[in-house]
């Protein structure tokens, strides 16, 4: 394995014998003639030809070519044809719909992040808070003078002020590797080694990290191994023959996304692969990658029919080269660099994918709970009158929430196709669905997990997220959209101030049941400890409109139980049904405890409490 390419493939300026001018090196086996094309050669092909190697790299010294030239390279293929090719270790790129890579020197950046990265090393993020605002940046917030984006530098001070107003600890980017095509949100990548030149450059981006880690916030990006797009100026038969990708459709073509799927049993590809992904580590100081489609690179029959696929050496269905490809990574990257996360969106039961690889996993430090999701938005779809019958759809994670190191996410992906926004997928009248809304991101930052929000779903979007508006700003101001954003914010805080919360999220001894199965009234109760077990709260849900007068819950310990936040208070845009700051126990069993507390149970309203 070789995970430092980007050290020498690429464009890489230099002075030779005093002449300054850039290094080149492209892999391309097949190729019968590789030159360098750009603005002082007239992008002519063979007028500064590059040099063959036994393992198939092409390099050689162009004179002249400096930072911000643009390029490309001119392969002719063994079919005699000509193609331009864009670098696929391109630091930079011309902004769409222009196609040539740019040389930039990615060196002499001053960072002054350097408190913040001792600190992530000696960071267990499994027993620290972690609150997640994921972002697209091109359709946040949009310039007001005519410009399509904001610069990196822009961003990283808008977005960190936010972040800081609302208690997140990490923003999380969608995909900002170099694509083609704005409508792929970044998730179908042409520059695996380029930050999208959209909002500036290499060291503009290296800024908005910069920036963030000064102001201890973590930031993690989406990073897509899983495939490529067909772009004539990418990676798609790159000299002419199927380089990075499966020359058979079955292993090749992925039937979804109309796009290509990397060889990982090719070992150039995956040295490529695994140079990216320590590439934005090491070079930008990214303290985690979120690896998008991870399913599809672990069963060769995904999304695929009896046929279409070519089974493995076994006769099984798992792509083993992809499964080693996933070890691999993860070993290198959790060893090099200790604090980063790798988090892993994987769709199945696919046994171990956040545990280590010495046990027999896949190594990601985390995994998306996808079936949390799945249930939670279900169950949070109907009209209360029937949660009655459908109890089990929130209680049954609580059969596996612990099998993976989880994060419970409200991502992109469900405000998109057609879905609508969070708050227009709630159930009842406006005031309903605010009440929801906000019940279920209760439940979402109590139960054990780490917390991933999806931006707009803060503020009650009415419509579903599109890329190419910015967010509906316009809604701040009004009572129950500054309810909802006041809410998400105390919910940071007090997920962060209360270590019951975040301290235990992969194991039993962080969760207790102190009511699952009264689907009657549909409410369920828990208790969240510390690691040290000294420090718990309660939590108790009511999933129906009507309010539950003298609801007894029994606690582990007598005294008084201060009432640490409210959905349902008016503050937040609710009724203000509750229990006036608190209750004392009362000497009376319940649920297996001696004492229990007597509460009023606020409509679709979500209840914290601590003794004090």
């Amino acid at each position: 394995m070789h995970c430092l390419m980007y050290t020498k493939m690429g464009a890489h300026p230099d002075v030779v014998d005093g002449v300054a001018g850039t290094r080149f090196a492209v892999w391309a086996p097949n190729a019968r003639e590789v030159s360098v094309v750009c603005d002082q050669n007239w992008w002519t092909h063979g007028r500064d030809p590059l040099n063959s190697s036994d393992e198939g790299v092409w390099t050689g010294f162009v004179p002249g070519v400096q930072t911000g030239a643009p390029y490309k390279y001119s392969v002719r293929t063994c079919w005699d044809t000509v193609e331009q090719k864009a670098d696929p270790y391109a630091f930079y790129a011309e902004l769409r719909p222009k196609s040539a890579s740019l040389v930039y020197d990615i060196s002499h950046y001053g960072w002054n992040d350097q408190p913040w990265l001792n600190r992530r090393e000696q960071t267990n993020w499994l027993e620290q808070p972690m609150c997640t605002y994921e972002v697209h940046l091109a359709s946040w917030r949009h310039p007001k003078d005519g410009r399509q984006f904001f610069n990196y530098r822009e961003l990283a001070h808008m977005l960190v002020e936010y972040a800081q107003e609302m208690g997140y600890t990490h923003l999380q980017l969608l995909p900002i590797t170099e694509h083609p095509f704005d409508g792929s949100w970044g998730y179908q990548s042409i520059g695996y080694f380029a930050p999208t030149s959209r909002f500036g450059t290499p060291h503009d981006f290296m800024y908005f990290v910069d920036y963030c880690h000064q102001a201890k916030i973590g930031v993690l990006v989406d990073w897509v191994p899983a495939h490529f797009p067909v772009d004539a100026h990418g990676l798609a038969r790159f000299d002419g023959t199927c380089l990075f990708e499966h020359a058979d459709p079955r292993q090749g073509a992925h039937p979804d996304w109309g796009t290509l799927v990397f060889n990982y049993g090719r070992e150039e590809v995956r040295n490529f692969l695994l140079s990216s992904a320590r590439f934005w580590l090491d070079v930008y100081h990214i303290d985690g990658l979120r690896v998008d489609a991870v399913a599809s690179m672990l069963y060769l029959d995904y999304s695929r029919k009896a046929g279409e696929w070519v089974p493995n050496q076994f006769g099984g269905r798992e792509n083993l080269e992809a499964v080693q490809f996933v070890k691999d990574m993860n070993t290198v990257l959790h060893g090099e660099f200790p604090g980063i996360l790798t988090i892993a969106e994987e769709s199945t039961s696919w046994a171990g994918v956040s545990r280590p690889v010495y046990t027999g996993g896949l190594g990601f430090s985390m995994k998306w709970d996808m079936g949390w999701m799945n249930d939670t938005l279900r169950y949070m779809h109907r009209d209360p009158i029937h949660r009655t019958h459908h109890q089990n759809d929130l209680s049954f994670r609580m059969v596996y929430a612990f099998h993976e190191n989880f994060i419970l996410p409200l991502s992109h992906d469900e405000v998109v196709h057609g879905k609508g926004a969070l708050l227009s997928q709630m159930p009842g009248d406006p005031w309903q669905k605010f009440a929801n809304l906000r019940l279920m991101y209760g439940y979402q930052y109590t139960t054990p997990g780490k917390k991933l929000l999806f931006m707009g779903g803060e503020i009650g979007q009415w419509v579903e997220w599109n890329h190419d508006a910015e967010l509906d700003w316009a809604l701040i101001g009004h009572h129950f959209h500054d309810g909802l954003k006041r809410f998400v914010r105390d919910l940071n805080s007090t997920y962060r101030s209360h270590p019951a919360l975040y301290e235990v999220d992969v194991d039993w001894p962080g969760f207790a049941w102190i009511q699952c199965d009264d689907w009657q009234n549909c409410v369920y109760a828990y208790l969240r400890y510390s690691k040290d077990r000294q420090d718990f709260v309660l939590v108790v849900l009511n999933m129906t409109p009507v309010p539950r007068e003298d609801y007894r819950v029994g606690v582990p310990r007598p005294g008084y139980y201060m009432e640490v936040i409210n959905s349902d208070a008016a503050v937040y845009g609710g009724g203000d049904v509750g229990n006036c700051g608190g209750a004392a126990t009362l000497p009376t069993d319940a649920h297996g405890h001696p004492q229990c507390l007597s509460l009023r149970l606020p409509p679709l309203g979500m209840l914290i409490l601590k003794p004090v």
